[in-house]
């Protein structure tokens, strides 16, 4: 058999060749292995940054470059989502119990989004598969041990968020036709899809909305006083699960700490674990909160964009006001619908939070951005656990 450094000189060939067909220029061994971290401008190739590369149609992660996977997904019109994470050697993310890592300068932070193909579509707008589990990357859509099949898949957009000096950047990369490159979009992009039911068929049309920088500034802008863009996902609770790796299955906050990209993990036992709000084994309650917590909290804090709100759904408010129930809207608008609390227990139909989840009008959908489509499996999770939920708000005027 070939040694090692003849199968990569093979390996090295077939991407040439490749790249060659789509009009691409042929990497040099250091672009196929090691990615770069700009310090400084913004790059207008994701290839710049070189996280990955495609060989023979499938993309493969560059040296050192570890996926991740949550374990409840924020959702985005049920994309399915690649994450990565790579930081320059000699550095780690320290651990912190309730926020993400804090993750050390020169970090780059990845999420692909991308969907099932749907074989034989004929339709003017692009098909993409719609699935109840896309929140599972490595399991049904092409990402395995060996990269990200694109016989399979569709990649839509790769937002990368890199800590720099100064503090962080968010740029936004759109996918190209040809699935050979994804360019610099700082004003975002519109991609107009078929959202196809894999349960009925039922074609769905959509506008998949790319956002633009400001937009992704916003989001990440997690703290309403500082204003400083920082990484969502990648917090512990969120990060602890096991993920199939090419040394094995393993917990992602091991396989950081093996890796060098996280130092002060505390015995496991003692790491708080998000539930997997699609996991039929765990209660209502647990599912629910996890289901909040990704797609909520990081704007519904103490700290958040909505801390005036007065609505929290950390994982630490305790049940009652802050956590929405019996609480009147203070600065919904026209998006109470005309009801008067946000969780009415036992009342899903006249509550605030699942009434704004199900729609997609801007005025008054929630999450506000990130989202063009509802998430039934969500609304319907959500108006279960408020419907067993017990409790009498009485009427505010009287108190009865």
């Amino acid at each position: 058999m070939p040694n090692r450094s003849i199968q990569k000189a093979l390996a090295m060939l077939a991407l040439a060749l490749v790249m060659s067909a789509c009009g691409g220029s042929t990497p040099t061994p250091e672009k196929l292995q090691t990615p770069v971290f700009h310090a400084a401008g913004n790059p207008g190739l994701l290839s710049d940054w070189n996280i990955a590369h495609i060989e023979d149609s499938v993309l493969v992660l560059n040296e050192n470059v570890l996926p991740f996977d949550l374990n409840s997904p924020l959702f985005t019109d049920y994309a399915h989502k690649l994450r990565t994470v790579w930081m320059p050697e000699g550095v780690s993310a320290n651990y912190t119990q309730n926020d993400a890592l804090d993750f050390p300068v020169g970090t780059i932070i990845s999420k692909t989004f991308y969907y099932p193909r749907l074989e034989g579509d004929t339709r003017d707008s692009l098909a993409v598969v719609r699935t109840d589990d896309y929140g599972r990357d490595y399991k049904n859509t092409g990402l395995d041990l060996a990269g990200l099949d694109l016989a399979n898949v569709r990649l839509m957009e790769t937002r990368i968020i890199a800590h720099r000096e100064e503090g962080w950047i968010a740029l936004p990369y759109v996918w190209n036709e040809a699935q050979t490159e994804a360019v610099l979009k700082r004003a975002g992009d519109l991609k107009n899809l078929n959202l196809v039911n894999a349960a009925d068929g039922v074609h769905t049309p959509f506008p998949y909305i790319i956002p633009n920088s400001n937009q992704c500034a916003g989001c990440h802008g997690t703290n309403s006083n500082t204003r400083e863009i920082k990484p969502i996902g990648p917090k512990a609770r969120h990060l602890n699960k096991n993920y199939a790796y090419a040394d094995g299955i393993q917990n992602q906050l091991a396989k950081f700490t093996k890796a060098g990209y996280l130092t002060g993990l505390p015995p496991m036992g003692e790491v708080a674990k998000t539930a997997n709000w699609q996991d039929m084994t765990l209660s209502l309650q647990e599912r629910a909160r996890g289901y909040l917590d990704i797609n909520c909290a990081h704007c519904h804090s103490t700290v958040g964009p909505a801390d005036t709100s007065g609505l929290h759904l950390e994982p630490s408010t305790k049940y009652g006001s802050y956590l929405g129930v019996c609480k009147v809207s203070v600065s919904a608008g026209a998006g109470t619908g005309g009801f008067l609390y946000d969780i009415d227990p036992g009342h899903a139909d006249t509550s605030i939070i699942p009434f704004r989840m199900n729609s997609i009008d801007p005025g008054i959908m929630m999450p506000e951005l990130g989202r063009s489509t509802i998430h039934a499996e969500g609304v319907a999770l959500i108006n279960a656990w408020i419907t067993q939920l017990d409790g009498n708000c009485g009427d505010p005027q009287t108190g009865n």
